[in-house]
């Protein structure tokens, strides 16, 4: 999720809009017409869950998950559909054809800091923006799995006859662990159709690979700290979210120094900054926009503007000037890998690869980094992983420090060149939002559609919007919700019957 990039393969853009089944459409209105006031309120009861995924405890035994399997076993019983637990896994069934249509969704959330919100991330705030839905998974991914669960109480209420079965699959550790799915979909059959509701509108055929560097930097023995140096340099909430916060600590600034910086400071917009004394030191914080890291331009990156703000110190050698190091001569304020070696390439329509630091972690001996990239095709694995090698021995030669305890994780991108059941869900949603002009996108986030053999993602994410999941503002409108029922009624029916 969620960085969207028009054009499209020839194969898609050949094909021409196709007419809708009007039992379909007349479905869609009757579902917004007496669910669209249930599907809030049992949205409400699914964010009361934090389902956050913990180090400490798996899944199927955290109370939270099991609260929230539960709600879903009763919404299923409710609606006369099946429910089957499988741990990590949900599937909600409707008919028992032979052949099936599978819509993917998560119900597992990113953390959130309850400091940033009017209310708490884990109640739905109805009041404080009024239209707005706002909560931790609203967006990502529990607004979709309320809205497909009342799409398939819609068709049942009006007895409506598929080829394929529906099956609703709910994943509980998407944003932390996808090996215990990867396990169950070796013994999963297929589905004819699979599609995912957790990106974004039209309809996406691509998604770049998540990959992550993580590097370590440790204090050295000899440090004089009677000089300035720097210390505590910090900041980010999670490896996927583009960090709001950061803060560093100097010691032994001047009064001159400390001048220079905040005039610097006042330059470097938009970001915040806050310069607190305290005792021997100045406290220097930063205050930028999170966003997810498949989107970075939409964020501001604060970890990356607070190192731009010190740069040129001449700081004492530890762990913190070295990952300064680091930041300003391989990162800098870039989100495409400019800086960092040759790393930078694009895909015409998968667009660039992006690079972000999202987390830094600093303890007294020493400071960790974790740098979100997203790799579109256009560039082997191995070739990238030499030229972030070679970036890194670089950078420590000429810096003359050195970087621990390196970890290189190089995700696969997805890029279709024919699904059938693409074109259709096009054309849902070309009818139902008037723009004849959409086409197939490309995202840069990654979503379990790479784990099936012809996923394509459908929502729930409109182009032009910036997307909120992973955010500290995460949020849906009453009126997407409204859409998205329709939309996703349509789908199941036109799909059910292909």
């Amino acid at each position: 999720m969620k960085k969207r990039f028009l054009l499209a393969p020839l194969l898609y853009s050949l094909t021409t809009h196709a007419a809708l089944n009007p039992v379909a459409l007349k479905t869609a209105d009757y579902a917004v017409e007496h669910y669209q006031t249930h599907q809030i309120h049992t949205l409400a009861n699914m964010v009361s869950f934090e389902t956050v995924n913990l180090p400490n405890i798996k899944a199927p035994k955290n109370t939270e998950f099991i609260g929230f399997k539960q709600l879903l076993k009763i919404k299923a019983d409710e609606f006369g559909l099946t429910f089957q637990d499988f741990g990590y896994t949900v599937l909600i069934t409707m008919g028992d054809q032979k052949d099936k249509v599978t819509v993917v969704t998560h119900g597992d959330v990113q953390p959130a800091d309850p400091s940033k919100w009017q209310q708490s991330p884990f109640k739905l705030d109805t009041t404080s923006e009024p239209g707005k839905l706002i909560a931790r998974g609203t967006e990502d991914d529990k607004g979709a799995i309320a809205t497909a669960l009342y799409a398939m109480k819609a068709i049942k209420d009006n007895d409506i006859q598929l080829k394929n079965r529906i099956e609703l699959m709910v994943y509980l550790a998407e944003e932390s662990d996808w090996q215990p799915l990867r396990e169950f979909m070796k013994t999963y059959h297929q589905p004819k159709y699979a599609v995912t509701i957790d990106a974004s509108y039209p309809v996406v055929v691509a998604e770049k690979g998540w990959s992550l560097l993580t590097t370590e930097f440790k204090n050295s023995v000899d440090f004089d700290n009677s000089k300035l140096y720097a210390s505590d340099f910090k900041g980010g909430a999670f490896k996927s979210q583009i960090p709001e916060d950061a803060s560093i600590r100097l010691y032994n600034l001047t009064p001159h120094q400390a001048s220079q910086l905040k005039n610097k400071a006042a330059q470097l917009k938009p970001v915040q900054f806050n310069f607190d004394k305290v005792d021997d030191h100045y406290l220097i914080t930063a205050r930028g926009i999170s966003a997810h890291s498949s989107e970075p331009e939409a964020g501001v990156n604060a970890i990356a503007y607070l190192a731009q703000l010190v740069d040129g110190l001449p700081l004492e050698q530890n762990a913190t000037k070295d990952a300064l190091s680091f930041f300003n001569q391989l990162l800098g304020l870039t989100i495409y890998g400019e800086q960092f070696g040759d790393i930078a390439y694009r895909h015409d329509f998968m667009g660039p690869m992006t690079v972000s630091p999202t987390l830094l972690e600093t303890s007294e001996q020493s400071l960790t980094l974790h740098v979100n990239m997203r790799r579109p095709v256009g560039k082997e694995k191995s070739q990238l992983e030499s030229e972030i090698w070679q970036a890194l021995n670089t950078l420590q030669k000429e810096q003359q420090l050195t970087i621990h305890n390196t970890k290189l994780t190089i995700g696969e991108p997805m890029l279709l060149d024919s699904t059938p059941h693409a074109h259709k869900l096009l054309s849902i949603f070309k009818h139902f939002t008037g723009d004849q002009n959409a086409s197939f996108v490309s995202i840069g986030g990654g979503t379990n559609a790479k784990l099936f053999e012809n996923a394509v993602s459908f929502g729930p994410s409109m182009p032009g919007q910036k997307y909120t999941g992973h955010s500290e503002h995460e949020f849906l409108t009453e009126q997407q919700m409204a859409l998205n029922l329709r939309m996703y009624t349509s789908m199941m029916i036109e799909l059910g019957n292909m």
